[in-house]
């Protein structure tokens, strides 16, 4: 029994240890502070033993294409604050839009100074890999944004090779009401700009809750549907090794990848 003045002293022990608790893969999101529904995503679609690390990246809860152009000021610093001492396999930006105007390369210049141990990723490559997946070429597109964010993602997909057959935003500004519009809403959207020569449905952006609503929206319409977060996160899981098939999300989580960067299955 311990006594006021008295020192303790342990025995000496060889504790049991393992790999740790995410001993298949470590995947770190750089996420906007106004960001309210992809932290809730990661963790719904994470498969046992795979780690989800997050960090905010200080924005701005205004969205125009001025304001995304500023999010690469601090993406080394937030890159830095993803457990640097576990390192994780994958470092990623998580904004669609901001990936696409500042461009992948300088986000991934910029995720390699602040975590040089890391794979660098953005949405925007992400989605690419998805709709390649999925041999989708011809493709409709959902999103919260203004329009003149909405011009420069079809220009961005239509020079990745997709033919955009019509793209349509909500023109709302701010990432708080991104994160307010409803999982029926963006069903309901879906099918509204759903075209019959339309090959795959992409809702875009990570702060939206069309994740929910996936699996139903592609029962309806009989085609596969995308979404940032989904893509992001089969994404990030191929390049990491994992290739489960995960329930519930969609088509895309029962596709592989193959990419010269990625590793072998664990």
């Amino acid at each position: 029994m311990y006594r006021p003045g008295s020192t303790i002293k342990s025995k000496l022990r060889s504790p049991e240890m393992d790999a740790g608790r995410h001993s298949r893969a470590r995947l770190g999101f750089i996420l906007m502070s106004t960001d309210l529904a992809a932290e809730a995503d990661f963790f719904d679609m994470a498969p046992a033993g795979v780690g989800v690390h997050i960090t905010r990246l200080k924005t701005e809860d205004f969205t125009t294409n001025e304001t995304l152009a500023r999010h690469v000021d601090h993406m080394a610093e937030a890159a830095a604050r993803l457990q640097p001492d576990t390192k994780p396999e994958i470092v990623s930006y998580h904004c669609t839009s901001g990936s696409i105007v500042n461009g992948e390369k300088r986000v991934f210049e910029e995720i390699r100074k602040g975590a040089p141990w890391a794979q660098p990723m953005c949405i925007a490559t992400a989605v690419v890999d998805a709709l390649q997946a999925l041999d989708a070429k011809k493709i409709v597109v959902g999103t919260p944004y203004l329009d003149e964010i909405n011009t420069v993602e079809a220009a961005f997909l239509n020079e990745r090779g997709f033919d955009v057959l019509d793209i349509q935003g909500l023109n709302l500004t701010t990432g708080v009401d991104f994160g307010r519009v409803t999982p029926a809403y963006w069903k309901e959207f879906a099918q509204e700009i759903d075209r019959p020569d339309a090959e795959a449905i992409f809702l875009s952006c990570s702060g939206i809750r069309a994740l929910e609503v996936v699996e139903e929206i592609e029962k309806l319409t009989g085609k596969p549907v995308i979404t940032s977060n989904q893509a992001q996160f089969w994404s990030c899981l191929r390049r990491a090794g994992v290739e489960d098939k995960i329930e519930g999300f969609g088509q895309l989580f029962n596709l592989p990848f193959n990419s010269n960067g990625s590793r072998k299955s664990r």
